[in-house]
C-alpha cells in the first residue's frame, strides 16, 4: 500500500520518529510551562537542563558503573536540587520584576553550564549505550518497532500526563496555583509559600533532566545538544499557550508528528515547519491554541 507514492511503512516508520521527537518536545515545553505558569519566569536555561540530565547519567554510568535505570531516577533529583539552589540564591530576586530579568539570568546560566561541560568534555559527543532490557526492536508486520524509542513515548506520555493530574485536579496543584496568585492568603492557612515555588521550579527543571536522561542512547550526549531542541521547545509552548500544562503536552506531541511526516514529503522544509505553524497561530490566536485571551 502507498500513500502519495511512499510505502505504508515509510509513513509509519517517520510518525514513530515523530512520537519520539515529539515526547522530547512534550516534557520539556511542559516544564517550561510549569515553570512559567505558576512562578513566571521564562526559562531560558531548559536546554542546558536537559543536557545536564545526560550528562550526569552518563557519568554516573560511565564513573561509578550505576545502571541506566538508577540514573533514570537519579540523575533529574540532581538535576532538580541544582535548580534549588539556582531559585534560592538568584531567581527568587526577580519574581517582582519584569520577565526579561529572569530570561537574562537563565540565558547567562545556560551559557554556564555548556560552557563547563565543553570545557571538561569538549563538542564531541559521548557513546551512551541502550539498556539491555531495552535492546532491539520488534517486527509488527506492517513496521519494525525499536524497543527502546517505544519506551520513550511511554514514559514520555506517562510523566506528562501524571504531571497535568497533580497540577490541575489535586488538592497540591491548587495550593500551587493560589500560591502564585495571592500568597499572602495562601500563607494565611500554613502552607510555606516560598518552599513550594522552590519544589515547583526543582520539579520544572528536573522534567528536563529526564527528558536529557531518555534522548542519551538515542543522541550522543554532548555540551551542545540542547541548544537547537530549546528553540523548538519556546516555539511548542507559544503555540500551546504559554503556562497552559495540557497545551504543551498536546503540541509537543502534534508537532512532533507533523516534522517527521514532513521528512517524508519535504525534507528541506522539515526544520522550519514548527515556525510556519506557529506563525499562522500567532496570527489567528495570539494566546495560543490551549491559552486563554486576556
Amino acid at each position: 500500500m502507498e500513500i502519495f507514492g511512499y510505502p505504508l511503512t515509510v509513513w509509519l516508520s517517520q510518525l514513530m520518529l515523530g512520537l519520539v521527537n515529539g515526547s522530547f518536545y512534550a516534557m520539556l515545553s511542559l516544564g517550561l510551562a510549569v515553570i512559567f505558569g505558576l512562578l513566571n519566569v521564562i526559562n531560558f536555561s531548559h536546554g542546558a537542563l536537559y543536557m545536564m540530565g545526560a550528562f550526569v547519567a552518563w557519568m554516573g554510568m560511565t564513573y561509578f558503573g550505576l545502571s541506566y535505570w538508577c540514573m533514570l531516577l537519579l540523575a533529574p533529583l540532581v538535576v532538580g536540587a541544582f535548580g534549588v539552589i539556582v531559585e534560592k540564591t538568584m531567581l527568587r530576586w526577580l519574581y517582582k520584576l519584569d520577565h526579561l530579568y529572569g530570561l537574562l539570568l537563565t540565558f547567562g546560566i545556560t551559557l554556564l553550564v555548556e560552557g563547563l561541560f565543553r570545557s571538561f568534555y569538549g563538542v564531541s559527543g559521548q557513546p551512551f549505550q541502550t539498556p539491555d532490557a531495552l535492546a532491539g526492536a520488534s517486527d509488527l508486520g506492517f513496521m519494525v518497532m525499536p524497543h527502546y524509542r517505544a519506551w520513550v513515548v511511554v514514559a514520555s506520555v506517562v510523566v506528562c500526563l501524571a504531571t497535568w493530574y497533580v497540577i490541575e485536579k489535586t488538592k497540591l496543584g491548587s495550593y500551587l496555583r493560589a500560591g502564585t496568585e495571592n500568597p499572602k492568603l495562601v500563607e494565611a492557612f500554613g502552607v510555606n509559600v516560598p518552599l513550594m515555588v522552590t519544589l515547583t521550579y526543582g520539579f520544572g527543571v528536573a522534567l528536563a533532566g529526564f527528558a536529557g536522561v531518555l534522548a542519551a542512547p538515542i543522541i550522543q550526549v554532548q555540551p551542545l545538544m540542547g541548544q537547537n531542541l530549546i528553540i523548538v521547545v519556546f516555539a511548542v509552548v507559544v503555540i500551546g499557550g504559554m503556562g497552559s500544562i495540557m497545551g504543551s503536552i498536546l503540541t509537543g506531541l502534534g508537532l512532533g508528528v507533523i516534522e517527521g511526516l514532513t521528512k517524508v514529503l519535504y525534507p528541506e522544509f522539515s526544520s522550519t515547519v514548527v515556525f510556519l505553524v506557529m506563525i499562522v497561530v500567532l496570527l489567528l490566536r495570539p494566546a495560543g491554541l490551549f491559552g486563554k485571551e486576556k
